[in-house]
């Protein structure tokens, strides 16, 4: 994991409700198309709906969040199944640049950090995301984590009369 000068990447808990809210409520804002959630829904919720995804969950869901001093300025999610045979398989969901910060390794670094996190479980096996088709930077991303697409859902979301596929990545942590 290559250090990105002036952030710290930690595990989020109920403290940082309002600061991932804000980061959230700033992205789906300015990245309507990446996101299945939308604006308006979300910003009629309250902070604390958010405090089952912070911290670590029953199952070994978690959410870090990446600071540049004492703000968040990015957040990235693990979500576990319960089931035993689907135990093995962790889903990374609402991973979130704040725009200032796009271009700076802040999404690397959450990227590296929850990676290096899931592998140290010995019962993650597999990572699997999706991405909007078209989103070049967050596909290269992926890429150079070692994410391979598995398959794309046509027309998988709507905002603004237009659709946007979104692909199917995983990454085999064994």
């Amino acid at each position: 994991m290559k250090p990105v000068p002036g952030l710290s990447v930690r595990a989020l808990g109920a403290a940082d409700v309002h600061a991932y809210k804000a980061l959230r409520d700033h992205a789906l804002a300015h990245h309507d198309e990446a996101f299945t959630s939308d604006a308006a829904t979300e910003a009629l919720r309250a902070a604390d709906s958010y405090a089952a995804r912070l911290g670590v969950g029953d199952d070994g869901s978690f959410t870090l969040g990446a600071f540049r001093g004492d703000a968040l300025v990015g957040a990235i999610s693990c979500e576990r199944d319960a089931r035993s045979k689907v135990r093995h398989v962790g889903h990374i969901v609402g991973m979130m640049v704040h725009g200032d910060e796009q271009g700076r390794g802040v999404g690397s670094a959450l990227l590296d950090a929850l990676i290096a996190r899931a592998a140290a479980d010995d019962e993650l096996h597999v990572l699997t995301l999706t991405v909007t088709a078209g989103n070049g930077a967050a596909e290269r991303l992926y890429e150079r984590a070692g994410f391979v697409r598995y398959g794309t859902l046509p027309r998988a979301i709507r905002t603004g009369g237009r659709f946007f596929d979104k692909h199917h990545l995983m990454l085999n942590l064994i």
